[in-house]
Order: C-alpha cells, then sequence, then structure tokens
C-alpha cells in the first residue's frame, strides 16, 4: 500500500521526464505524435490502475485512520517530513483525478487539441497529474502547498499553447495570465498562514495538527491563518468574488483542460477547508464561518444569474463560459456544507466535491464534442435557424447533453443531489456557536439558487437539443462519412453553397470510451450515495472532534 500510494504521487512525474525524451526504437511506431500520446494514455492508465487497486486494498472497516502511509524526515530543522497517506477523505478524491486525467488522455490520444508538439502537451498533462494527486496525498503543510503551486505552471501553458481564443477577451494569453496571477497572489497569502500556524505549534505535520484541534494555537493565530489560508483556498475554489479569473480560463483552456481544471483543480481549494482550516484552527473558523456561507449564498445566486443572462436569446452567450460560471453556483454548495461546520454539511460539501467533478467533467466533454461539430459553442450560433437540434441531428449526443445537464441541476436519483440537499441540511442546522438563523437564511437562498439552476439548464438543453432541423442536404454519392482515426476532426464539412445536412457526425467509439464511466458513476452515486459517505462520515466525525473517532 505504501508503494502503490508512492507509485501514484511519483510515477506521473517520470512519465513526464519519458515523455519529452526520444521514444527507443521498437516504440517509435508509425508516428512519433500517436507514440508520445499513447505513452500518455498507458502512463495515467497505470495511474488509475494503482489507484483502484490502493481502493480495493484500503481497509474499508477504519476509514478514519490514516492509510498507506509513508513518513520520511526531509527538512530537520523545519521538522518537515515527506509524509503521505490517505483516509476517507482523500481516497475519492484520488481515485476521481486518475480516472478524469486517464480519460483526458484517451480522448487526447483520438482528438489532440491543436497546438504546438504533443510531446509537451503530454508531459505537462503528467505533471498536472502528479501535482494534483500530490495535494491529496501529502500530510505535511509545506508539502501540501508545494503541491498546491506545482499544477500551476502546466495549466498555464495548456491554456496559452493549446487553447482557443473565441469568445476571451485579449485571447487565451490574456486567460492564462489571469488565471496564474489570481492564484499565485492567493498562494502568497496562504503560504503566510501555513507558516504562521507551524512555527507557532512547533510542527508542519497535519496529522498532530488536527489531533491538536487548535489547542495549541491561540485565538489570534488562528484568526490571522484562517484568513490568510481562506483567502488562498477561496481563490482556487473559486469563492465569489474572487472567482473573475474562471470563466476566461475555461472558455479559452481546450476540452481537457476545461475537464482537469473544474473537475479536479477546484476540488484542491474545497479540500484544504476541510483538512487543513477545519481541523487546525476550529476557533478562527467558527468565527469566520457565517462570512463564509454568505459569500457562498452570493456565488449560488450570482453564478446562476449569471448562466440565465448567457442562456438568454441573443445574448451572445458561449456554452462552455455557461458552464465554468455554473461551477461558482456549484462550488458554493460546497463552501456552504464547509461553513456549517457540521458531519452533515462537511459529508454534503465532499459528495458534492465528487459530483461535480463527474457531472461537470462530462459537461466539458460534451461541449467540446459540440464545438468541434458546429466549430462554435456560441449559443445563439447553436439555437439559430439552422442551430443544433441535437436530438434530431446527433440523438446520442443530445441524450448525452440533456442527462449531464439535469444530472448538473440535482435530479433526485443521480450524483448532483446528495451533496446540495447534505449542505443545506447542514445550514438547517450548524455547529454550535453559530448563528442558526443567519444559517436558516442561507439556506433558503441556497435553496431559490436550486430553482435558478434548474432554470437555466433546461433552457440550455430546449435551445441546444431542441427545435426545428434544418432541410436536408442533397444526396452527394461522392462524399464519405468522415473516419474514425487518430487525431481526425468527426465534423462534417458540407460542400461549398449546399445547405448544412441535417444530421452530424454522431457519438464515436472514442466518446463512448471516454463518456460512459462518468456518466456510469453519476447514476451510480446518485443511486448508492452509501458507498460514498461510508468512506468520508468517520473521517469527518474523526477530524470534527480533534482526532478521536
Amino acid at each position: 500500500m505504501q508503494f502503490l500510494l508512492a507509485l501514484i504521487v511519483v510515477g506521473p512525474l517520470v512519465g513526464a521526464v519519458a515523455a519529452i525524451l526520444p521514444a527507443p526504437p521498437g516504440l517509435r511506431g508509425k508516428s512519433p505524435d500517436q507514440a508520445v500520446l499513447r505513452h500518455g494514455v498507458t502512463v495515467t492508465g497505470v495511474i488509475l490502475i494503482a489507484a483502484i487497486v490502493l481502493a480495493l486494498g484500503f481497509d474499508h472497516d477504519q476509514p478514519s485512520k490514516t492509510q498507506a502511509t509513508t513518513d520520511i524526515s526531509w527538512i530537520a530543522a523545519l521538522d518537515v517530513r515527506i509524509h503521505l497517506g490517505v483516509d476517507g477523505i482523500s481516497l475519492p478524491l484520488l481515485v476521481l483525478t486518475a480516472l478524469l486525467t486517464f480519460l483526458c488522455a484517451l480522448y487526447s490520444y483520438f482528438k489532440m487539441p491543436p497546438g504546438p508538439s504533443p510531446k509537451g502537451f503530454v508531459a505537462l498533462l503528467l505533471v498536472l497529474e502528479s501535482g494534483t494527486l500530490a495535494t491529496f496525498a501529502v500530510l505535511d503543510l509545506l508539502l501540501f502547498f508545494l503541491a498546491f503551486e506545482m499544477v500551476l505552471i502546466p495549466m498555464y501553458f495548456l491554456i496559452a499553447r493549446w487553447g482557443g481564443s473565441e469568445g476571451v477577451t485579449g485571447g487565451r494569453q490574456a486567460a492564462a495570465w489571469k488565471f496564474i496571477l489570481y492564484t499565485l497572489l492567493g498562494s502568497v497569502v496562504m503560504l503566510l498562514g501555513l507558516l504562521l500556524i507551524g512555527l507557532n505549534a512547533g510542527t508542519f505535520d497535519m496529522v498532530a495538527l488536527a489531533t491538536d484541534n487548535g489547542r495549541g494555537l491561540s485565538t489570534s493565530v488562528q484568526l490571522i491563518a484562517v484568513l490568510t489560508i481562506g483567502l488562498g483556498l477561496a481563490v482556487k475554489t473559486p469563492m465569489w468574488p474572487l472567482h473573475s479569473w474562471l470563466p476566461d480560463a475555461h472558455t479559452a483552456a481546450p476540452t481537457v483542460g476545461s475537464v482537469l481544471l473544474a473537475g479536479v483543480l477546484l476540488k484542491m481549494g474545497t479540500y484544504g477547508f476541510v483538512r487543513i482550516v477545519l481541523p487546525i484552527a476550529p476557533d478562527g473558523m467558527r468565527t469566520f464561518a457565517p462570512y463564509l456561507a454568505a459569500f457562498a449564498v452570493v456565488g449560488i445566486i450570482y453564478g446562476s444569474l449569471a448562466c440565465l443572462a448567457l442562456a438568454k436569446q441573443g445574448a451572445g452567450g458561449d456554452l462552455k463560459r455557461l458552464i465554468a460560471y455554473s461551477s461558482v453556483g456549484h462550488m458554493g454548495f460546497v463552501l456552504l456544507g464547509i461553513a456549517s461546520m457540521t458531519p452533515t454539511g462537511v459529508n454534503g460539501a465532499l459528495f458534492a466535491n465528487i459530483a461535480h467533478g463527474l457531472i461537470t467533467g462530462l459537461l466539458f466533454f460534451l461541449v467540446g464534442a459540440v464545438k468541434e461539430r458546429y466549430g462554435s459553442a456560441d449559443l445563439d450560433t447553436l439555437a439559430g435557424a439552422t442551430g443544433a437540434a441535437l436530438y434530431g441531428r446527433a440523438p446520442r449526443l443530445g441524450g448525452l447533453l440533456a442527462f449531464a445537464a439535469v444530472a448538473s441541476l440535482g435530479l433526485p436519483g443521480l450524483a448532483g443531489f446528495w451533496g446540495e440537499m447534505l449542505a443545506m441540511f447542514g445550514a438547517f442546522d450548524p455547529a454550535e456557536g453559530l448563528s442558526r438563523p443567519a444559517f436558516l437564511t442561507f439556506m433558503v437562498i441556497a435553496g431559490f439558487g436550486t430553482l435558478l439552476t434548474a432554470a437555466y439548464l433546461l433552457i440550455v438543453v430546449r435551445r441546444v437539443c431542441m427545435g426545428a432541423q434544418p432541410r436536408e442536404a442533397p444526396k452527394d454519392a461522392s462524399r464519405e462519412a468522415p473516419k474514425e482515426t487518430p487525431g481526425g476532426s468527426p465534423r462534417e464539412a458540407p460542400r461549398a453553397g449546399a445547405p448544412e445536412p441535417a444530421r452530424i457526425v454522431d457519438v464515436q467509439t472514442y466518446e463512448f470510451a471516454a463518456w460512459t464511466p462518468l456518466v456510469v458513476l453519476t447514476v451510480l452515486a446518485g443511486l448508492w450515495p452509501a458507498v460514498l459517505l461510508g468512506l468520508t462520515d468517520p473521517a469527518v466525525q474523526k477530524l470534527l472532534s480533534g482526532g478521536k473517532s
């Protein structure tokens, strides 16, 4: 188990180095580009298998216990240790990260985003995976910070070099710079808070600090630590009003970049709140919890209203941008559950984290596919006179888009329902010392946000998936259906002057392979939530009680 966790964290880094080196003669194949993309699929596949084996070997009878631990002294003078381990809180996030990265590598093998050499793309993807996995596995504050920062550079280059500029003010370079400047500034403030805790407590070990439960830190130290660390984590989450980097980054990023940004990177911020802020500085968190909850519900309403404005006819809204704004609202529910400081609310936040990763990852895959076929993600273009009408033109693609939309709005029986419901239940009865009338108000506002969420997602489904189909194109025997080849585009190009065909290429085999696991897990998590809650609840109970199981 120790070896598996070390492999999961370090393996992608080794794979990234191998990706930029010349391939051995027997592995070059006919195309060097396809060889390196195949390398990316292989490495991420091995990491996914290792993560699944780790999950199967995990002692599910003791999910609150830190397992597969490695604890080696690194910087003795500061008591910084290479401390790795997983429990019921971090294990689902590890598996989710490994799964989404593998699916992105598989999708890219067949549909590589336009840009420079695939070598750089695969290497950056693997470095990004390693940093994210390390964030969820390390148990030392300084190592957490290093892993937290490790993902910024690869994501910057994925946006700046392989992204698109359509719908982004200033282009993809500006979006990439906005992403890295916001997150770097937040991280500088967060580092000050982490150092404040470590130097005052005499250790950077997260397990020891959580067990101490803030008893070794004065109230003033806790208040400053929560404020500084919380600001850094809130930028990455992202919490309103620190979210403005997100829409441009998502709109400019390639499809796989958007999937990983929404499905994995946003979870790093909320995970930090649960793993660091809640157990280490509980008194400071209790002071700031009402403000965190207030910002969370404002984000829920703001994100929903922004999506409604983009979905409105004639607004020229970009579908990728709309899904990005929806993440602000969904992550608001996660922050509301954390702010309640109750086992119910925190479990709901962790469940919503996983559900958002699955559903929004699927949505970005689907929006990327729609954009590939139509050459645009502009809603007015998609819903125009010759609009998508996906149910009739590509029924499987239209059905999957509608499924992901209703899952995102929290339909009972699908994964999106449980996290939001439990987060609101946590706000209904917050922890001792928090104002119940205030949190009841927050719960009501969040409940109204669910109605707005349903409104904009149903508008999107109606405009993109329904509507009259354009008239049939004249038959042309010389036109052949596009072949499903690695790197090929599924979009059909009509002859000059000919009407657009009534049908477009429906979901292809490689797309089915990349999307089916997300659909299946969304249904399973919705119908059988006890599997995930059974992992997180004992660990959350222990975390909130100061290390007592």
